[in-house]
């Protein structure tokens, strides 16, 4: 089924969104939830497009060396055989100079047969300065004037490009995180009120466009918000926005994007009841409501378990809440589609990493964008308790994963820090870092390992939605109670919290963690496979039914996009 232009009615905007692994516009979890909203959406029927950026050389491809050194290097792919152009083109104003954007699409396909356009916006065309080609060429990178740059094609660029096409009945524009908020300082342009020959009355219907937006906030921690210098920003900008309106908008002194977006939204929301609560104490004078994130349950489902799921389930793809009666499903058969997932991801890790890793051995994985605040070492602070729990209750064995941003050397030093403890644990415990995570790779681990554990320091987790991707497959998860784990944590049913609700050191969660691995979870595993496949079917019956971009989607639709 399709749609003319005029008949959408959600305009989807992201910095980064993950929907192909072939095509690496993302770089975690904000742009892999961005494709899963689409994807269901397409499978809903949804009527909307999505906007983001090429970003033809990826986020980039992690190399490390043996001492766990990052370096990055482009991840090329060709947007000419998996995207088609459009024939349109628009233009905007950077630092003074006409910068030409183009267009390319690529159509999302429901299970329904519905289809979501995504639009993605190119710099580099012959018309541009060498300069301006590379602006939509690697997500997140460059200094601040690089990430204005970006932002004013992605907000300004993607609305003049939208009108273009046609897409002129759109009811609402969803704003997921706040990098496209120059959209609305574009839209407010639009709606100046025109006299006589060449005089303009100076006014906004600001009512209207508030009444359009819909805007997703993501971050707890203030770093994560994107500000920039007004001056900076006026310079860049050019005379795509007026002055006033940037004015209007500042924040203690800067343009908040964030700030920007929640003072012209009608709706606004966090992604867990826990980090909308977060966001109410930073930003005080807005209503700021909670939608938990979910994963495409289809997306992230293995082959192995997809056999299973359609031999018991056979609506689950169209309806994942069918996923509850998951229950019904043969311990034997169920334990079946987990080992060949286990032994798929084992086989690929010990090619990969000269491991080697056996799929006899209980196997932990821990797969995260290494900052300190993930706490990829928190599993690596007590080596001796580690080393006992191997020894005296049962063996088992780590897989690791993650990417530092370039910029980020505190994120670097903690993989450093990390193949340190290591190399300490060989001939010990088997533990493995596996290079360049990205959404082949998740997929491969969450269905392949035995247990999930996420260690973030609270409250700064916003929501996390790798262990939702792991419930779905049957794996249960360890986790600090924090964004999405305190509504899916039902402690010995769906898995383990670390913690509690109440701010913690780390001594303290690594003591609960490593005493849960040892009293309960590893010998159970080892010594009573039916409660352990009991908790597996919960995680999939209680997790995988209801946190999943379906039953989100729908909450969008019902509260914010047609309420």
């Amino acid at each position: 089924m399709d749609l003319r232009a005029s008949d959408r009615k959600v305009a989807y905007f992201s910095m980064e969104i993950g929907f192909d692994a072939a095509i690496p516009t993302y770089s975690g979890g904000l742009g892999i939830l961005a494709g899963d909203t689409l994807k269901s959406c397409a499978d809903l029927g949804v009527p909307s497009v999505a906007v983001t950026l090429l970003s033809e050389k990826g986020y980039f491809k992690q190399v490390l060396d043996t001492k766990g050194n990052q370096s990055e290097q482009s991840e090329e792919w060709d947007k000419t055989s998996l995207l088609e152009p459009l024939p349109e083109k628009v233009v905007v104003q950077i630092s003074g100079r006409d910068v030409v954007v183009q267009g390319w699409i690529y159509t999302l396909k429901g299970n329904s047969g519905f289809e979501i356009p995504v639009i993605l916006l190119d710099t580099n065309v012959p018309e541009n300065t060498d300069y301006d080609k590379t602006i939509t060429q690697h997500l997140y990178q460059g200094d601040h004037g690089h990430r204005i740059a970006q932002e004013i094609v992605l907000g300004v660029g993607g609305a003049k490009l939208l009108t273009d096409l046609g897409y002129n009945n759109i009811h609402r524009y969803h704003l997921n995180e706040g990098h496209s908020s120059f959209l609305i300082l574009e839209l407010l342009s639009d709606t100046k009120i025109h006299h006589g020959e060449g005089s303009i009355e100076k006014r906004y219907d600001f009512e209207d466009i508030k009444e359009k937006i819909v805007f997703t906030t993501h971050t707890p921690v203030p770093a994560g918000h994107d500000q920039f210098d007004l001056e900076q920003v006026k310079s860049i900008i050019g005379n795509n926005v007026e002055t006033e309106l940037l004015e209007r908008f500042l924040y203690n002194g800067k343009v908040n994007m964030t700030h920007v977006a929640l003072e012209m939204s009608n709706y606004v929301n966090g992604v867990a009841k826990k980090h909308a609560e977060i966001s109410r104490k930073m930003f005080p004078n807005h209503l700021i409501h909670s939608i938990t994130n979910g994963v495409h349950t289809a997306t992230w489902t293995s082959p192995h378990l997809t056999s299973l799921f359609d031999k018991y389930l056979d609506d689950w793809t169209l309806n994942p809440s069918s996923l509850r009666f998951s229950m019904l499903i043969p311990d034997e058969e169920l334990e079946k589609a987990h080992r060949e997932a286990k032994e798929e991801l084992i086989s690929f890790v010990n090619a990969t990493t000269q491991s080697n890793l056996s799929p006899e051995i209980f196997t932990i994985g821990f797969a995260r964008r290494a900052a300190k605040y993930k706490r990829m070492d928190l599993l690596f602070s007590n080596l001796d308790w580690l080393k006992s729990i191997n020894d005296n209750v049962g063996k088992i064995q780590i897989i690791l994963a993650g990417k530092a941003h370039p910029q980020d050397g505190g994120g670097k030093d903690i993989i450093k820090h990390v193949f340190s403890l290591i190399e300490k644990l060989k001939g010990k415990i088997e533990v493995t870092y596996v290079p360049n995570y990205d959404m082949s790779l998740a997929k491969k681990m969450i269905a392949g390992v035995d247990l999930w554990v996420n260690t973030p320091l609270k409250p700064n987790e916003a929501s996390g939605t790798s262990g939702m991707k792991a419930a779905i497959n049957g794996v249960p998860q360890l986790s600090v109670l924090d964004g999405w784990w305190i509504e899916g944590c039902l402690e010995n049913v769906t898995g383990w919290g670390i913690g509690t609700l109440k701010e913690s050191s780390d001594e303290d969660d690594a003591r609960d963690m490593y005493t849960k691995l040892e009293k309960f979870i590893v010998p159970t595993f080892y010594d009573n496979k039916e409660i352990w496949l009991r908790i597996m079917k919960q995680c999939i019956a209680l997790n995988g039914s209801y946190f999943n971009t379906h039953r989100m989607v729908r909450e969008y639709v019902l509260h914010a996009y047609f309420k």
